[in-house]
């Protein structure tokens, strides 16, 4: 195949260029490392005969274009003047469904949905299938358009028809998502038809023929899996238990194999994750996994092609594929030997017809690469960079560790340590995790993480105690522990790297996101010692406010976690009235006189502004160093690089001036 080089900014595109190594630019600015990714995806037709790819136009807005891989010609087939086509799916070789995203507006200013638009790879039959706002619109076909939340179901399906399954969001009187409501939807006629759910549907999975199977359903804690009977449709409970601690019997649906057998993932007695097959007649899980990962929850999924069942893949320190087919071991080690540096994952198409495959290439120091291979010639050709500003070559290594916490429980962590650097007494940035029930990171490229390595400082991300992903001894561990032994986790992870001579124990700045901002803030009220200075953005900052809200404004979480889920994991609002006043930033910040950089969104659902405000009006009043920041539109996080950009030029301008090389300890030595 001779090469082409794909989606620049005006798509001037001939063939997709050979690997080439770069020369050595200066060190990368900003914008580098937090623009917007200028290639975001590609994917692959039932039959591997054409690549869907999104390439930015004139007006930046991305657009959907169509590579024929067979003679190399590539084609724009749907585009907007005020929006930017988002998530992509292939109904079947000849069309494409897709929605919308809106990447130069906030949420904040945000005023329509996603929509739903279908179209032919050469550009004909564009339709219209779901709409963008509430507003009546008025539709050429006798069938109205869907509504604006209505969306697609990120699943593959059977790609052999014009039809696909969609969800819809259904909500409450309140105006909170209720359930997940299923319609079978024609892309050429917009016709559609629901599917009859069993209750309130959380979750729906389709089959290896891409018909609706399993269903997921909640009332109030209790969660319900039941499977859809091939011959007449009948429904049938396989298992109930609690939606959030589960039980001895728990398990998490995956997807079916091509026999039709249900993979789960369950933990049967033992601490972490692993793979299952599940006898839907006898309704009970095999006790022999498929796969289990030593030290690490399973995460990832099935891969199912051709009616066979080719791999798994998953993640432990980084996300790796097991392959079960021969032919695909030989194939990822051909590919792995010509990019030998880097994670590889290979997707494939459905039922291929050549002998095309999709590669997305990654390591700690390298932004995400798409490649194209042929496995009949071996060619690995590049078709787009994520970040093709950033230079590996200038980026540092991320490194995967274990410490001791006091209590002896082990706590890993990612160790970052600038390239350029002594590796030893440096000045060092504690980020945390958001969630907090949640993995923090993996082995990748993180933008926050190289950006604040290239500006000199190590990086320490402890997975404390509660982060998911590595059992559920270490994830219980950190129920009822916000600010106390999670607290512990993170502050003995920077004595962990003081005493190792990594860090110096005069410039260590905590740092974090939502979670990690309420754990910045206690980190300076527990250990004041400790850390120098302290970033938050978008963080909780009293734990009984995620419980009231504010007349204000009401947040994003729901009432029956509210009720049920947060009093286990997190504290009753009865019965640890004191931990809370103990542990909540805002009662304690008068203890608080470290320098401090705070961030919020205006239009945060998540943790509400009023968070950021009552903390600010309290602190101020003890601390005359604190810089305070409002992103108008932004929400739970920066959609917009302009916002990013000016956030983390703050975060620089503030770490040089505490911890940095304008910090009164640097110029000391």
């Amino acid at each position: 195949m001779t090469c082409f080089r794909l989606l620049r900014a005006a798509l001037v595109a001939a063939c997709l260029a050979p690997l080439l190594a770069h020369a050595q630019p200066a060190p990368p600015p900003l914008a580098a490392f937090f623009a917007n990714p200028e290639f975001s995806g590609a994917l692959l037709s039932p039959e591997a005969r054409y690549l869907a790819v999104k390439v930015a136009g004139a007006n930046k807005r991305e657009r959907l274009a169509v590579v024929n891989l067979l003679d190399n010609s590539i084609k724009i087939v749907a585009q907007f003047s005020d929006v930017d086509v988002g998530d992509i799916e292939w109904v079947n070789e000849e069309r494409l469904i897709l929605n919308t995203r809106d990447r130069q507006t906030a949420p904040g200013d945000l005023r329509y949905g996603p929509g739903l638009f279908a179209v032919n790879r050469d550009g004909s039959a564009f339709r219209q299938l779901a709409a963008r706002s509430a507003e009546p619109i008025l539709s050429t076909s006798i069938y109205r358009l869907l509504p604006w939340h209505t969306y697609l179901t990120g699943q593959r399906g059977a790609q052999n028809s014009n039809a696909v399954y969609v969800r819809s969001t259904v909500y409450a009187s309140t105006g909170e998502a209720e359930y997940q409501s299923l319609r079978q939807l024609d892309t050429l006629t917009g016709r559609s038809t629901s599917v009859k759910p069993p209750g309130k549907v959380q979750r729906w999975l389709l089959d290896q023929h891409g018909e609706p199977r399993l269903a997921v359903t909640r009332e109030r804690n209790i969660e319900s899996v039941l499977y859809r009977e091939p011959e007449g449709g009948a429904w049938r409970q396989l298992a109930q238990f609690d939606a959030y601690f589960g039980g001895p019997d728990a398990f998490t649906p995956l997807s079916f194999g091509p026999d039709g057998t249900l993979y789960v993932s369950a933990r049967l007695g033992n601490d972490t994750l692993s793979v299952h097959a599940y006898d839907l007649a006898s309704k009970r899980i095999a006790p022999t996994p498929i796969i289990s990962l030593d030290g690490y929850d399973f995460s990832g999924n099935l891969i199912v092609r051709q009616d066979k069942l080719l791999g798994v893949r998953h993640l432990s320190d980084a996300l790796a594929t097991r392959w079960f087919d021969p032919a695909m071991v030989a194939t990822q080690a051909r590919i792995d030997a010509l990019l030998p540096s880097t994670i590889n994952l290979v997707s494939l198409a459905a039922r291929p017809a050549t002998p095309f495959m999709l590669v997305t290439s990654y390591s700690d120091r390298q932004p995400g690469k798409f490649l194209l291979f042929n496995s009949d010639t071996g060619q690995l050709s590049i078709i787009g960079e994520t970040q093709p500003h950033i230079q590996p070559a200038q980026m540092s290594e991320q490194q995967l560790l274990r410490y001791k916490a006091r209590d002896g429980l082990n706590i890993p962590a990612w160790l970052t340590v600038p390239k350029n650097g002594t590796g030893k007494q440096l000045p060092m940035v504690v980020l945390v995790h958001g969630g907090p029930y949640v993995r923090g990171s993996s082995w990748q490229w993180d933008a926050q993480v190289q950006f604040l390595a290239s500006r000199g400082y190590a990086v320490l991300q402890p997975e404390f105690r509660g982060s998911t992903g590595f059992g559920s001894k270490h994830f219980r561990a950190g129920w009822k522990q916000w600010g106390l032994k999670m607290q512990d986790d993170i502050a003995d992870g920077a004595r962990w790297a003081i005493a190792e001579g990594v860090a110096d124990p005069r410039r260590i700045c905590i740092a974090g996101a939502s979670y990690g901002g309420y754990a910045a803030l206690m980190g300076l009220v527990n250990d004041p010692d400790l850390y120098r200075c302290a970033i938050d953005w978008v963080g909780v900052t009293d734990i009984n406010l995620l419980y009231s809200g504010h007349w204000s404004f009401k947040s994003d979480l729901g009432d029956d976690w509210k009720q049920y889920g947060m009093p286990e994991l997190i504290g009753d609002r009865a019965a640890n009235t004191a931990q809370f006043q103990a542990t909540s930033p805002i009662a304690q910040a008068a203890r608080i006189t470290q320098p401090l950089l705070l961030a919020y969104g205006a239009a945060d659902m998540r943790v509400p502004l009023y968070h950021g405000k009552q903390f600010y009006a309290a602190v101020k009043q003890h601390n005359g160093d604190v810089e305070w920041v409002v992103y108008d539109e932004e929400g739970h996080g920066w959609t917009l690089p302009q916002n990013r950009i000016d956030f983390w030029g703050r975060v620089e301008k503030f770490l040089d001036r505490n911890i940095g090389k304008d910090s009164a300890s640097a110029k000391k030595e």
